[in-house]
């Protein structure tokens, strides 16, 4: 008997917080996988050990914050005396998180199995460089559906990357043909592309030229364009241009908020009861999509949400963790003192203060 389907109602999936998409080069390489493609002798091996050197490091890869952790680079067309040499141009010192291998098994042959040992030895392990995809692919007989077979090999790595939330990115070759569409330039069926969660193409416009462009698109990630030149002395891709990231916009509803919390340390109640204590005019159902939609500000400033559904009512729980010297032991939880100011109105809502339940804090520092 087939097992049945698992669903999510859309109005429990709008109020359901989701564990935040974890970016191991923010803006730019979530966790998932990814294609890089480029011609031959493009210089994408030197792009790929950079950026595993700069996550291992934590350092920015050009103006983009990294997560740092541990890194595998599967550089299956080199060998270390040639890594070492790469290394040696491009560092001056090397992480010992970063870890390199020669070999490995092919997909569906023993590489997914060589993954998921590798993941339990070190399980801080954010990210995993494939150099080339060709060479962890087996022969394809040509009776064999070429598009299957592609998006096949492609879902078997990003069920790993998913299962382990990691980003994978597997060094890829373009076609020598040229078309508008630069994903249509990846090698293979559009499986590759299609079942990627990123595609990173980078191009040169002649073979001859020290620059190129990085076209970047996935699920994920702002669609985007980077303006790169290779430095012959550093053996580095150099971003020419400067990248504008465009930034989540926090509204004043969740500033609010976050004081309150602050004040209070901890509520329980509905949406309607939390609007009513902040005096917002917002409806209680815009009030609970903007914490869903804003968890992850809130949790960095030590605000985690739980939910308390009974039968009677749809009520939740906001706790503030934070070390301030007013906490939940010395004050009631659910009575709000004045918190600051909207930025930027004239007006800001005012919340009732609540009376002094608390000893004075005398010789603390605050």
């Amino acid at each position: 008997m087939p097992k049945k389907l698992e669903t999510m109602d859309a109005e429990t999936l709008m109020t359901t917080p989701m564990e935040p998409l974890k970016f191991i080069v923010s803006e730019l390489m979530p966790q998932g996988l990814h294609v890089l493609a480029g011609s031959p002798k493009i210089g994408k091996s030197w792009l790929v050990l950079w950026i595993c050197l700069q996550v291992a490091k934590g350092e920015k890869v050009w103006e983009f914050e990294t997560h740092k952790c541990e890194v595998l680079y599967l550089c299956l067309e080199d060998s270390f005396t040639r890594i070492q040499s790469r290394l040696f141009e491009i560092t001056d010192e090397a992480p010992p998180t970063l870890y390199f291998a020669i070999m490995s098994e092919a997909i569906g042959s023993g590489l997914e199995m060589q993954i998921e040992n590798f993941l339990k030895e070190y399980p801080d392990a954010g990210l995993i460089v494939i150099d080339t995809l060709q060479k962890v692919r087996k022969t394809v007989s040509s009776n064999v559906n070429l598009y299957a077979a592609d998006y096949d090999d492609i879902n078997s790595l990003k069920q790993i990357a998913d299962k382990n939330q990691l980003a994978i990115v597997l060094v890829h070759h373009l076609r020598k043909t040229s078309d508008n569409d630069p994903l249509n330039m990846i090698s293979g069926t559009t499986g590759i592309a299609g079942g990627a969660d990123g595609n990173f193409v980078l191009q040169r416009e002649k073979r001859t030229e020290n620059t190129a462009t990085l076209i970047c698109t996935g699920r994920d990630i702002e669609q985007r364009e980077l303006f790169l030149e290779f430095n012959k002395e550093t053996f580095l891709w150099e971003l020419i241009t400067s990248v504008e990231i465009a930034q989540l916009i926090i509204p004043d509803e969740i500033f609010l908020l976050s004081d309150f919390m602050k004040s209070v340390t901890s509520f329980t109640g509905t949406a309607t009861e939390l609007a009513e204590s902040l005096k917002l005019e917002c409806s209680p159902a815009v009030l609970k999509k903007k914490i869903i939609k804003h968890m992850a500000y809130l949790n960095e400033n030590n605000i985690h949400y739980s939910e308390n559904r009974t039968f009677e009512r749809r009520e939740f729980t906001l706790r503030y963790d934070g070390n301030d010297d007013v906490t939940a032991a010395s004050c009631s939880p659910n009575l709000p003192s004045l918190p600051s100011a909207l930025s930027g109105m004239d007006n800001p809502p005012s919340v009732a203060p609540c009376l002094p339940l608390c000893e004075p804090l005398e010789g603390r520092a605050g």
